[in-house]
């Protein structure tokens, strides 16, 4: 097929085709978008024009327009956008070879980086110096042409006197994670966009964290020597043609009717709780509490936007902190790969940036670039962080924006962005000194602020204790696997699962019927009630993170029962979990009460009260003393006097705080 056959054809296709499409588009001031399947059943040989020669049918089909009466003058150029290209011409980035190079593919992938928009030549005209001839020149590549001689003679001296220019904006795409095979490193390729595609409008669809499909042409670009010279090796791009979001999410999984009888049948069965934590790694022995827990966080609980924009998180996060090689690692490795959009992420090799989102310098735009993290890369889908005690107190901080508000602001260089991270954590950390210390608070033990502890909504520990029975049960669950591999079948397949979750995430959203909210009422103000204290400082039970932790571990109770009403049981089933939880590690071991500052800030209700007494102390006998310095032996000795007798130990507690120090040895002041 020649170009001139080319033309006529598709002059037929679009005032036959989708010329209502293409009047739609004139009087929109847009561009014509076409599924491919439309052109293939027109014209099998112009559909192969397309996918083959894709320069030449875009200039044919840009003046095929032109000739289209539309019943009015075109102002300026329809672009011809077209999506759904059938599968083998869909190429992962990791594949593409030079054998593509000028043809019209597809790529699936996630936005990583997206720069600024920027103005770019397409069309300039140069003045010669020499006789004032205009030459014309089209601009194709990266960089400006320039006329090699004018008719006169002259090779030098010319000036750009006439330019067309367009916006252009460079995307960073990178193969998503489930198009990964085993630990392979995901590939990323550069696509530049333009014309309406950076539109204002269409921006949304560009944003960093986003799952694509990029339509377009395959091209490549000399790569430069250190010297400035052209290498003979090239670098490759896309120069994208359309950009469709493809969001992956649990909601997005197709259920067949099939599948919904067989979940509606899961749902109905009373044992379906235990059934789903045994799902849960089921190579794993025990934790039994930990794999429910973990089960109600994939299903999650209901994310609510009041009337003035105060939105309150539906996922649920979970904190595990134990013993070495007691199976963190592979609990949060399991759950990441349940989840169709999962990442999981090592503390000690993972910045701030590389969980929530960066600024850029972008070599190719001369500019910044917006760079999205795990965290955003992973928008309603799950994190699971590994050894988040290993990461820097800097790079920890830029969680506890997600970890609540569920965002990532951004406002670095010249870009003020605020991104969705709308995502579960799951995270596992390790305690300083190797084993974990049930005498011990969890801040104590763990290098995590209190402020990013207080988050999460159950915090487990994982003990190793020498148990005769369950040892001997442990032992022979492992050899039974080391005997026949094969034979540790989860009671519900993945694929079974993922439909269960993505059917509830999509259709269940339950309210809290008021029999539920009795029990968590009763619960709540009861157990408060019952450390209220007078003059001293009184326990805290549990506060209202504990609250709304309830409230998300009933909704997403609810959800696994296919139920629209929160009703009594789920609210029981929340209040076992957290209770558990603070049992194991909000207990004051010198009171035996609950205590949630223990958990979330290592200091209980009883320290405090001692810190008070030393205090008070220091700052009564700092009266007395011309150099405002006291004895230490005589604050021990005053303390003692009130029943105080760990003084020495708050004193240094106080010291390592900083609230006292001390001036000459043997005496402390306030600081």
């Amino acid at each position: 097929m020649d170009y001139a056959d080319l033309l006529s054809r598709l002059e037929i296709f679009f005032s036959e085709v989708c010329y209502s499409a293409l009047l739609k588009a004139v009087q929109d001031r847009d561009a014509l978008v076409v599924d491919f399947s439309d052109i293939e059943k027109f014209d099998v040989d112009v559909a192969d024009y397309l996918l083959e020669g894709p320069d030449e049918f875009f200039k044919a089909s840009e003046e095929a327009m032109r000739n289209v009466d539309v019943g009015e003058e075109l102002e300026s150029q329809i672009h011809f956008r077209i999506k759904g290209l059938p599968e083998s011409q869909v190429v992962s980035i990791k594949n593409l070879r030079s054998k593509h190079l000028k043809k019209f593919i597809a790529v699936k992938g996630i936005i990583k980086q997206a720069s600024e928009v920027r103005p770019e030549i397409v069309l300039a005209t140069f003045e010669c110096r020499a006789c004032g001839e205009r030459i014309m020149m089209l601009q194709e590549g990266q960089d400006l042409t320039t006329p090699y001689m004018c008719e006169c003679g002259n090779k030098r001296g010319f000036d750009m006197v006439e330019r067309k220019m367009v916006d252009i904006q460079r995307l960073e795409v990178e193969e998503a994670p489930e198009a990964l095979e085993g630990s392979a490193q995901a590939r990323k390729i550069g696509v530049y966009i333009k014309n309406d595609l950076v539109d204002p409008k269409f921006q949304r669809r560009v944003v960093p964290g986003s799952k694509v499909v990029i339509t377009g042409v395959l091209d490549d670009i000399p790569i430069k020597t250190d010297k400035g010279k052209e290498s003979k090796r090239r670098d490759i791009y896309i120069d994208g043609n359309y950009v469709e979001p493809i969001e992956f999410e649990f909601e997005d999984i197709e259920v067949s009717a099939k599948d919904e009888e067989r979940i509606k049948e899961l749902a109905a069965n009373p044992k379906i709780f235990d059934l789903l934590a045994d799902s849960i790694a089921p190579s794993i022995y025990g934790y039994r509490d930990i794999k429910q827990a973990i089960s109600l966080q994939l299903f999650g609980g209901v994310r609510k936007v009041r009337p003035d924009g105060v939105v309150t998180r539906g996922d649920i996060h979970i904190l595990l902190v134990g013993d070495p090689g007691a199976g963190k690692s592979q609990l949060l490795k399991y759950t990441a790969g349940l989840a169709p959009k999962a990442r999981y992420v090592v503390g000690k090799s993972t910045s701030g940036a590389g969980l929530t989102a960066t600024v850029v310098k972008d070599e190719f735009m001369r500019g910044w670039a917006l760079e999205a993290g795990a965290l955003v890369l992973a928008n309603k889908g799950l994190v699971a962080i590994d050894e988040l005690d290993k990461m820097s107190a800097e790079d920890r901080s830029s969680m506890h924006e997600v970890a609540e508000q569920q965002t990532v602001t951004v406002s670095k260089a010249n870009i003020q962005a605020t991104l969705n991270a709308q995502t579960t954590i799951l995270a596992a950390a390790n305690p300083k000194f190797g084993r974990f210390d049930p005498y011990q608070s969890i801040p104590e033990q763990i290098d995590i602020p209190d402020t990013l502890l207080s988050r999460f909504d159950l915090t487990f520990p994982i003990r190793d204790v020498p148990d005769k029975k369950k040892d001997t049960l442990l032992v022979r669950h492992i050899l039974k696997m080391h005997e026949n591999p094969e034979v540790q079948d989860p009671p519900l397949d993945t694929e079974i699962l993922r439909k269960y979750i993505s059917y509830v995430k999509a259709n269940i959203r339950p309210k809290l019927a008021k029999p539920a909210q009795v029990v968590i009422e009763k619960f709540y103000v009861g157990l408060r009630g019952k450390y209220a204290g007078g003059d001293e400082v009184s326990s805290v039970p549990i506060g209202a993170r504990q609250l709304e932790a309830l409230v998300r571990l009933s909704e997403a109770s609810a959800r696994v029962r296919l139920s629209d009403t929160v009703k009594k049981d789920d609210a029981q089933r929340a209040i076992k979990l957290l209770t558990d939880c603070l049992m194991q590690v909000g207990i004051d071991p010198e009171t035996g009460k609950f205590d949630i500052d223990r958990l979330e800030s290592g200091t209980t209700s009883t320290q405090r009260n001692k810190i008070k007494i030393i205090l008070t102390l220091v700052s009564e006998m700092q009266k007395d003393s011309a150099d405002k310095s006291v004895l230490i032996e005589d604050i021990k000795a005053a303390a003692e006097e009130q029943g105080l007798e760990d003084a020495e130990e708050i004193i240094q507690k106080l010291k390592r705080e900083g609230e006292l120090f001390e001036p000459k040895h043997g005496h402390i002041r306030r600081v």
